[in-house]
């Protein structure tokens, strides 16, 4: 394969990830709005809603570590392939449950379709990175940002005007469409002989504590997702269309930083970049969990995005980059432990969150955001040269 083509599959194969990305965000983000609707619609508790997000988030981690096993065997390109298409039908699963018992088993399926997808596109996206030369991991969680901005924003006001279930079938339709057109471009991964070493957990400590850092940052993300509709609704007095922005400028200011990430990590650091996003996201935080108004509260939640944005990216890059530990056993780890903050932690705030309200867990959040910061060095090892050296396979 001369060069030309092989650039020409690198850089499909960027684009292809970034549409994966983008729809996972997509589909992540309309379900945010419909929080509320399914909270009236099944007559629910907030403790009862924790359950079905903690089998949401059961199903997540636990197709995470499927997924895990499944990509040195098969390749990420073909289980990113399989993952994607299911998760284009997770929110009509749980948007058709007539129960408790059914939007149970909705919610478990469409935790596990979304992190098998998240960790299979993670893995692709370093393939592509390793075959451009250069690094793409802030842009491509820039795009599932983006996703997720578009899916918050508009959810609300399509399930106010047309309902719950019309939402959901579009939501479905234009996903199932991305996911179409972007699969057949995923670049294949490293040989076989590459892919088939055994995996076995990291010995070094840095690589838990990198982990239990993504666990807080991501927690962050996880509040806002699942209960920042539902705090604006019930709390500060919003419509349905108005909560659904407080995930929806969350996630498309997240996603503006993310596309500038790898720039700002260039010229300043990792460390620096660090430490100012944890201060931004703690401040934001803070604000929305004082806020007395629900555009106060949805402006500062943009805040928070703004400093969350690129804490996940340097985290992973950390990860990956841990001496004597290698990149595949430390992004795993790292992943599996910060997802379980995005994934798992917002039953608990829920739990919480129905005897004291949602403003007292924001204001906590924002004191474990400063723990973060405390840590920052850590995130020396995420300034690295990126190898180039790796041909392109053919898809």
């Amino acid at each position: 394969m001369d060069a030309s083509n092989a650039a020409a599959i690198a850089i499909r194969g960027r684009w292809a990830v970034a549409a994966i990305f983008f729809m996972n965000g997509f589909v992540l983000g309309s379900w945010a709005p419909q929080i509320p609707v399914l909270l009236v619609r099944l007559q629910i508790t907030e403790f009862t809603l924790g359950l079905l997000l903690l089998l949401f988030g059961a199903g997540a981690v636990s197709a995470m570590i499927w997924a895990g096993h499944l990509i040195p065997k098969h390749g990420s390109k073909r289980v990113t392939t399989l993952f994607a298409i299911s998760c284009c039908f997770g929110l009509l699963l749980v948007a058709l449950a007539p129960g408790v018992a059914t939007a149970a088993v909705a919610m478990y399926i469409f935790g596990a379709t979304f992190g098998a997808t998240d960790v299979s596109m993670n893995a692709n996206a370093v393939t592509v990175e390793r075959r451009l030369g250069r690094p793409i991991m802030s842009s491509s969680h820039g795009f599932w940002s983006l996703g997720g901005f578009v899916g918050g924003s508009t959810g609300g006001l399509m399930i106010q005007n047309w309902g719950h279930l019309p939402h959901a079938v579009i939501v479905t339709i234009a996903a199932a469409i991305m996911t179409g057109l972007a699969i057949r471009h995923l670049v294949a991964d490293l040989p076989i002989a590459e892919q088939h070493k055994k995996f076995s957990l990291p010995r070094r400590p840095g690589v838990y504590i990198v982990g239990a850092m993504a666990l807080l940052c991501m927690n962050s993300e996880g509040a806002v997702l699942d209960w920042g509709a539902l705090y604006l609704n019930q709390e500060l007095g919003s419509d349905i269309a108005t909560a659904g922005l407080a995930f929806g400028a969350f996630a498309g200011a997240m996603a503006l930083m993310r596309f500038l990430g790898d720039g700002v990590r260039k010229k300043f650091g990792a460390v620096v970049t660090f430490r100012v996003s944890c201060l931004v996201a703690a401040a934001g935080i803070l604000v929305a969990g004082l806020a007395p108004w629900p555009w106060l509260a949805i402006g500062a939640f943009a805040i928070a995005g703004l400093g969350i944005a690129n804490t996940i990216p340097i985290l992973f890059s950390a990860a990956g980059n841990q001496p004597d530990t290698s990149p595949g056993a430390g992004v795993s780890v790292v992943t599996t432990m910060g997802y379980s903050g995005i994934l798992v932690a917002p039953s608990l705030i829920g739990f919480v969150g129905e005897r004291t309200g949602f403003s007292p867990i924001y204001i906590a959040i924002a004191i474990l955001l400063m723990l973060v910061f405390l840590g920052s060095s850590i995130t020396r090892t995420a300034d690295f040269s990126p190898d180039s050296s790796d041909p392109v396979l053919p898809i």
